[in-house]
């Protein structure tokens, strides 16, 4: 049973809370953190003790940039390095003096955090707004926008001076083209590194912007926005594509097999993407206990009280265990 101190709610915040699910649910030690879109397989990643010992050098930085831009297909010049997107969107809300903001949602719940008091709305909509947020791929259900809709947008908030914001946190993982080569007027298109090179607590992500916004980005991340082996890992990656191509492989494979184990427990997936699935339920709440119960952490939605997000497995092992679990939460 869940302590009087958590609450599911509590776990709606965001993935990751893995301490206080073991403070809620005590009893197993070996648990299973399904709670984000972060892939299980991370990126060999090799931290060189010259990397923590000085500062970074702007020539690092800029090649880590050029490196990210060749992969995003977009000019080096436009993609700024930033210490995660996360922090990058509440960045942008200083950058962007926006009266009139507005998010498509549902969706990741850090785009209403870059201005306090945006509309939620349930479409593109650019007509009534001076910067519009959105995420493609979204999260949680891997919806992709129109890019047809999208290029409508861009030229509305041209003409208004307004901006166009879409977050490709998901991108990596394939499933749309990235919108980053468009070199759309007015559009702004935040990258994650983490997720699909699974080395989220690295902090690492890009905005890639016009110059009317990118120097003032620069401007307030200051010389050193990145730490040295933020910027040696991430250029490497960048760099080697072949493994890029092998995680996508990696991911589509497990993506499948999350799937099938979904749906042999009689559940319905109503979305998702190559790092997660969404599930549909009449009590996702009574599902994230059961699985919470046997030491799986899975993600609810406060606003959305029959969805549950699932991550991927990590190995056959987590796959069988996660799919007993699955078919046996009617006997709970």
């Amino acid at each position: 049973m869940m302590q009087a101190r958590a609450s599911v709610a509590d776990f709606a915040v965001h993935g990751g809370r893995l301490a206080l699910a073991r403070a809620a649910f005590p009893g197993r030690d070996d648990w299973i953190d399904l709670s984000t879109g972060i892939s299980p397989w991370a990126y060999p990643a090799a931290i060189d003790p010259l990397a923590l010992a000085r500062l970074p050098e702007p020539a690092a930085l800029a090649a880590l940039e050029s490196a990210a831009a060749t992969v995003f297909g977009s000019d080096a010049a436009d993609t700024v390095a930033v210490p995660g997107s996360d922090i990058a969107l509440r960045l942008l809300g200083q950058v962007i003096a926006a009266k009139a903001p507005a998010v498509v949602g549902p969706g990741y719940s850090g785009h209403v955090a870059m201005w306090p008091g945006a509309r939620v709305i349930a479409a593109i909509d650019a007509d009534a707004h001076d910067a519009l947020v959105l995420a493609r791929p979204n999260n949680p259900d891997g919806a992709i926008a129109s890019r047809d809709a999208l290029a409508v947008a861009a030229q509305a908030m041209e003409a208004k001076a307004g901006w166009l914001i879409i977050d490709e946190a998901f991108a990596d993982a394939g499933g749309a083209p990235s919108l980053a080569t468009t070199g759309w007027p007015a559009t702004i298109v935040l990258r994650s590194f983490g997720k699909f090179f699974g080395l989220a607590g690295l902090r690492l992500g890009f905005v890639v912007a016009p110059p009317a916004v990118a120097a003032p980005l620069r401007r307030l991340l200051g010389d050193w926005p990145l730490s040295g082996p933020a910027i040696a890992i991430g250029t490497a990656a960048y760099r080697d594509h072949g493994w890029q191509a092998a995680q996508r492989v990696r991911l589509s494979h497990a993506a499948a097999g999350l799937a099938a184990a979904i749906a042999a427990a009689g559940l319905a997936q109503c979305g998702g993407t190559s790092c997660f699935a969404l599930v549909d339920t009449d009590d996702s709440a009574a599902l994230f206990r059961h699985l919470a119960g046997q030491a799986i952490l899975t993600r609810p939605f406060a606003d959305q009280p029959r969805r549950l997000r699932i991550g991927l497995p990590a190995d056959a092992d987590q796959l069988a265990r996660l799919a007993h679990a699955l078919r046996s939460r009617s006997l709970s």
